[in-house]
């Protein structure tokens, strides 16, 4: 199989779908990023609707223009990045951290656990949060956050 063989479409439902040459058809496809944080814009992964591995793309870009537009589509609706512009409150219960924020994308709620693996520090003052659902919560630098703010994030980090 090559890459040029790969055609992402979108179905009239709005599903991401994949055929590859005449051999198969995967009526929902996901893609996700195999190392997000370390290959930014490379290694992309197909799943299934079983969220199986199809097939790992090196270099996206080498997919055809319809393909790779549909591709980065469907990684704009799943990788949405709100920024964090203020912190109201966080707790920890357990494992769970729980969170409200004012963000670019309005007043959230969410959910963290496991902080080691899903408060990813990006450089000194730059934090990435990943939610139980996968959401991304940005904090570019938090040292332009209210004090009230870092001093929540520092307690909890």
């Amino acid at each position: 199989m090559q890459i040029s063989d790969l055609k992402l479409f979108y179905t009239p439902g709005e599903r991401l779908r994949l055929t590859i040459g005449n051999e198969r058809s995967y009526p929902t496809v996901r893609p996700v990023w195999a190392a997000p944080l370390s290959h930014p814009d490379r290694y992309l992964v197909l799943l299934n609707a079983r969220g199986e591995e199809i097939v790992m793309i090196p270099d996206p870009g080498e997919l055809p223009p319809d393909s790779l537009a549909a591709v980065r589509e469907e990684l704009r609706r799943r990788y949405l990045t709100a920024y964090i512009q203020k912190v109201y409150h966080a707790r920890v219960e357990y494992e769970a951290t729980y969170w409200s924020a004012q963000t670019s994308r309005g007043e959230r709620e969410f959910i963290t656990v496991n902080l080691q693996e899903n408060a990813i520090w990006l450089d000194a003052n730059h934090l990435l949060l990943l939610d139980v659902d996968g959401n991304r919560f940005e904090i570019p630098d938090i040292t332009h956050l209210d004090v009230h703010s870092q001093q929540i994030i520092r307690s909890i980090l």
